[in-house]
Order: C-alpha cells, then structure tokens, then sequence
C-alpha cells in the first residue's frame, strides 16, 4: 500500500489540498468505512457537494460519487481510489462534459475549462493502524480557464478542511467502531 502516482494524471497543478488522518484502526477496516460513508454523513461537507452537483442523492457514498458521472474513476485498486472530471467548475450550472474514457481525461485541455483530480487511498502505518489520504488537484486551461478557477479560489479556501473534518473523520470514526 502506497501512495498512488497522481502526476501521472495531472503534474503542475495550480491547486493542490493535501489531507491525513491517522488512525489505529487496520487498513481495510478504514478503506471500508471511507468507501461506505454517504454525503448525508458529512453534514456541510455533503450540501456543498451536492449543491456543486445538482442531482446527486445525499445517500450516494463518496466511492458511488466518485465513480459516476461527471466523475470518471481513473484508478480503483488496492485502497485507492482516483477520480477526475472537467469542466467550467466555477458555474453554478451542471457544466461537466462527460468523459467517455481515460484517454479523454489525460488528453483534455480545452480553454476556458479545469481539469480536476481527486484521490483517496489508505497506507498502513509502521506499529500499527493506518492513515487516509486525500489530495486534491486542479488546473485551469485558457486565460478564461484561469480567470474561472481563480473565482473559485476562496471557495477552495474556506471549505478545503471540510474533507479532513467531515468525510475523513466519518470515515476514522466508523472504522474505529468496527
């Protein structure tokens, strides 16, 4: 169990949030529980995704989420999970075209669009328990591209910790129950 290679999927990111969170609990109790938590679970983690993505159901588990459309789940392996998706990422509308493969998602660059990559996975911890990771990364294509993702910079800001206080610790908390 080790970190997956995300510059294999996109390098120079202009964003990149990086969380971990220790935890005793074993690593394939914590890659279940982080598979199995739902949006419901996170309380304003969860509204703010599904405000960001209308139509998804506050039951949907971040795995259903990550791996359905307008997400493509890119690698999903060994306790990881990594997912991408593109688009005006900074509208409030659906603006997310659909990926038919992962040729698409490596190949895509069109201006005035993001590229986003998000990443989850487990690694086992020397004496015991585990650590969930996940890293976040985006880059911006065309000046309308970058104008876009630096409109939603704040929101980035002010919400990023919304992973390691909600999903992440949902995910700690039911696992260390098991």
């Amino acid at each position: 169990m080790t970190a997956p290679n995300l510059d294999q999927w996109l390098d120079r990111p202009a964003v990149r949030v990086v969380h971990r969170r220790p935890t005793k609990a074993d690593p394939a109790r914590l890659w279940e529980a982080a598979r199995a938590i739902r949006l419901d679970q996170t309380r304003v983690l969860g509204r703010l995704v599904r405000w960001r993505i209308p139509g998804v159901s506050p039951q949907s588990s971040f795995e259903e989420l990550f791996t359905s459309s307008p997400f493509l789940a890119l690698q999903h392996e060994d306790m990881t999970l990594v997912s991408g998706l593109v688009g005006r990422i900074w509208t409030l509308r659906r603006d997310y075209p659909q990926l038919s493969g992962i040729e698409d998602y490596q190949d895509w660059d069109r201006p005035g669009t993001a590229k986003v990559l998000l990443a989850n996975w487990v690694v086992a911890r020397d004496g015991g328990g585990a650590a969930l990771h996940s890293e976040t990364r985006v880059r911006a294509h065309g000046v309308q591209g970058r104008v876009g993702l630096a409109s939603v910079r704040p929101l980035i800001a002010g919400f990023q910790q919304l992973v390691s206080t909600d999903a992440m610790a949902a995910a700690i908390r039911q696992a260390e129950r098991a």
